[in-house]
């Protein structure tokens, strides 16, 4: 949940960075998340536009989130490469379980299953 104190000393759009960023930071945003677009986000923050943009900007260029074109912007790994590697096995399994179809819920019954075998010796 993000909350911007309109009485703060700090700007709006910092507020909005530094709130995005931890959360990124923290994993309460997973990689990979898509984030909402700046039009909603503004929307929903009764910020401008300009301010979510800038924030976003600042959050791409510091490597936290990576804009795909008009697929939005999604939380990056931040340099990690193991998260990365995550991330891409996950796009590439996601990809797999749409074109034979089957259902979401059984794909992470599936994933679920998997991690608990990896985890026995």
């Amino acid at each position: 949940m993000i909350v911007i104190d309109a009485a703060s000393p700090t700007p709006p759009y910092e507020q909005l960075r530094a709130q995005l960023a931890r959360q990124i930071q923290d994993r309460s945003l997973a990689v990979g998340t898509r984030l909402p677009t700046i039009r909603r986000l503004a929307a929903d923050l009764g910020l401008a536009v300009n301010t979510v943009g800038r924030a976003y900007r600042e959050l791409e260029e510091a490597g936290l989130i990576e804009t795909r074109g008009r697929a939005g912007s999604f939380v990056s790994a931040a340099g990690d490469q193991a998260l990365e590697q995550a991330r891409r096995a996950a796009f590439d399994y996601a990809a797999v379980i749409a074109r034979v179809g089957i259902d979401p819920t059984q794909a992470i019954r599936i994933v679920e299953a998997a991690l608990g075998n990896a985890s026995t010796p």
